[in-house]
């Protein structure tokens, strides 16, 4: 029996639902998982998390190792008693800091040497180093150690980069004691088709329980993050879940909805909340401008989250000029609404048959057109 699997009840294109089952519970899919990196939702109770309809967050390697230890959090009882959090828990594996930490770090064909961000001690991040903080936080989909280039654009540090995530798949592997935890493996091979050929077919190969894509959303334009997304997304094993790391506009996330991926992650709907950054049916809107100052209505009309039914914009926009902690909590409550509603009406959509109309109805609110 393996630690996830994923049942696909309906597909409209390439477009798909289902149902994730992992040790902790269940996830319909297409989903979108909050970050918590350290832990945390930023500003959130775990049950207004899950009230808003989340089943599964994120959660990082690298940080919880750094601060508070992976093994306080297990003496603690583990990520889930530590955070609160009873629901499934997905873990990045430390990757996405070799590419966003890069000055703070060195690499070689065995692993990543880090100069921490908080102590500037030395880290050593290996895969089985990797496998073995996840399994001491208690992880339930843990990710395999990879080499994300920041660079996706240079073939010669993109091919360097799919090499070593391809030499360190056996080695995330075998690390893994915990066999009631998942194990994905990433994609990788920058813009590069025959990179990603390669690595897809070497990923594939290995018995892990979903199969990610990597190293997209790290610097490159964004026709070329699309077409990534829309020709690798179908590659990618049906039998297994397939997850797109790091992608986080909702026009991104529709688009790549319809190439037929089923979990996402980005800290945008957070981070912009607490910076009056708030996503609407019509685009995203700043709640600092002037505008808003004396607007009676809510921040969307279409939207049903517990904010819209009960503020004004006015009173939004007053809690971020007068930095009252409320206004941040409010609009990361009003984002993550927003992306799990994205997530709910897509599901409905591909179960009616009727994805193409709603992917296209919500783009051309937003002012786009819907690609290949």
């Amino acid at each position: 029996m393996t630690p996830v699997s994923i049942e696909i009840s309906a597909q409209d294109g390439k477009a798909r639902t289902g149902v994730l089952h992992t040790r902790r519970g269940s996830i319909e899919t297409p989903a979108f998982m909050p970050v918590g990196t350290a832990g945390s939702v930023k500003g959130m109770l775990p049950e207004e998390v899950a009230g808003l309809g989340a089943r599964i967050i994120l959660a990082n390697t690298y940080h919880l190792h750094v601060r508070p230890g992976e093994e306080l959090v297990r003496e603690m009882g583990g990520i889930h008693a530590f955070s609160g959090w009873s629901g499934p828990i997905l873990t990045d594996s430390g990757g996405y800091q070799v590419f966003s930490l890069a000055e703070l770090r060195t690499i070689d064909d065995d692993g990543v040497t880090f100069r921490d961000h908080i102590e500037g001690s030395r880290r050593r991040l290996t895969p089985e180093a990797s496998i073995g903080i996840q399994e001491t936080l208690g992880s339930d989909i843990m990710m395999a150690l990879d080499d994300c280039t920041g660079a996706p654009g240079d073939e010669t540090l993109a091919a360097q980069a799919m090499q070593r995530t391809k030499a360190w798949l056996p080695r995330n592997l075998a690390a893994r004691k915990d066999q009631g935890a998942a194990l994905f493996g990433i994609v990788q091979g920058g813009l590069f088709d025959d990179l990603r050929e390669e690595s897809l077919e070497a990923t594939r190969a290995h018995p892990f329980d979903g199969i990610a894509l990597g190293g997209v959303s790290v610097g490159e334009k964004r026709e070329e993050m699309r077409r990534i997304i829309t020709t690798w997304g179908p590659r990618l094993p049906w039998e297994r879940p397939r997850y797109l790391m790091g992608i986080g506009k909702p026009e991104d996330l529709i688009e790549s909805i319809a190439a037929g991926f089923d979990i996402f992650d980005c800290v945008l709907p957070t981070r912009h909340g607490r910076t009056a950054q708030l996503f609407t049916s019509r685009g995203m809107i700043n709640m600092r401008n002037a505008v808003y100052r004396d607007r009676k209505g809510p921040i969307d009309e279409r939207c049903a989250c517990p904010v819209c039914r009960k503020f004004s914009c006015a009173y939004l926009r007053h809690l971020y000029q007068s930095k009252e902690m409320l206004g941040p909590r409010l609009g990361t409550i009003h984002n993550l609404w927003f992306y799990l509603e994205l997530m709910r009406g897509a599901r409905e959509a591909i179960r009616r048959g009727s994805f193409a109309s709603y992917r296209q109805a919500f783009l051309q609110r937003l002012g786009e057109e819907a690609g290949a």
